[in-house]
């Protein structure tokens, strides 16, 4: 199960709490809005940064690595949010 707690900006995910930065805090929010949806590294950046996007394919993917990092049994492996190739990020149903 994983939950997201605002208050400590911190996300529990098997058990594991793991305090996460504002970003990786709004990346997380969003790809669990709609968990199993397929959203774009634009969509993701738009949400989290409140901006329009420009180039933000690295940016995202680096925060992404960051929340598997935390969040990940195997981040090599990842079975929590999945990438997929020239589409984005998605959140597995949890």
């Amino acid at each position: 199960m994983l939950e997201l707690n605002e208050n400590e900006m911190s996300a529990t995910y098997n058990n594991r709490r793991s305090r996460l930065t504002p970003k990786e805090y709004g990346i997380l929010s969003t790809l669990m809005s709609e968990p199993g949806r397929t959203f774009s590294p634009e969509e993701i950046y738009r949400s989290a940064w409140n901006a329009e996007p420009f180039d933000c394919h690295l940016i995202i993917s680096v925060h992404i690595r960051h929340l598997r990092e935390k969040l990940e049994k195997d981040p090599s492996r990842p079975a929590l949010i999945k990438a997929l190739w020239g589409k984005g990020y998605r959140l597995a149903a949890i």
